[in-house]
């Protein structure tokens, strides 16, 4: 079940908050929360690999053979295999190591590329999952600061995305992200 939340608009693009599974979103594009490997995982990487099918793999695996390792911060774009979602960006996000070591900085960098990603691809709409939150140990609610605050700002330049959903999995995060997005923007 999905439950509709917040919703404003930034320059023309609708930023909103559900919760719900990425897996079944009808955006253009999803974004994984990936490990560096891109080979799957446990969490959002896990069902997205399982829902997609080996299409998606066998995209990563040659990123992987061509490129190396997906460094923290960055994102490469895949097909979407059997999901709805025509295409996956994937991303690493940082471990948290007690806010000290450029966490904030690298997740923020997660979402950036993401977009840029999306952009240069000319998609509209981009579907997020909550990055770094699971097992990488990322505080929610400094997490969801960071998230917004990064969409925002690349919102205000021209893009072609009309518009970013994040899809949060459990009601915890889904409230943190609502309480960052009435910081950030109060009329939400």
């Amino acid at each position: 079940m999905e439950k509709q939340a917040a919703e404003v608009i930034i320059n023309q693009t609708k930023l909103s908050l559900v919760q719900g599974d990425i897996t079944r979103q009808t955006t253009d594009v999803i974004v994984n929360a990936a490990n560096s490997s891109l080979m799957g995982g446990g969490g959002v990487d896990g069902a997205i690999h399982r829902a997609g099918g080996l299409a998606i793999l066998e995209e990563c695996k040659q990123i992987v053979s061509k490129q190396g390792r997906l460094p923290t911060g960055e994102a490469v774009i895949t097909t979407g295999g059997n999901l709805k979602a025509r295409y996956v960006i994937h991303t690493v996000g940082p471990i948290w190591r007690g806010g000290t070591q450029g966490e904030a900085e690298l997740l923020a960098s997660t979402y950036r590329e993401s977009l840029k990603l999306a952009t240069e691809k000319g998609l509209s709409s981009i579907s997020f999952p909550s990055i770094s939150t699971g097992v990488y140990g990322y505080p929610v609610d400094e997490a969801a600061e960071v998230a917004l605050a990064s969409v925002v700002a690349f919102l205000q330049d021209v893009t072609s995305i009309r518009e970013v959903t994040f899809v949060l999995f459990d009601s915890n995060t889904y409230s943190s992200y609502c309480q960052a997005l009435k910081k950030l923007a109060p009329k939400a």
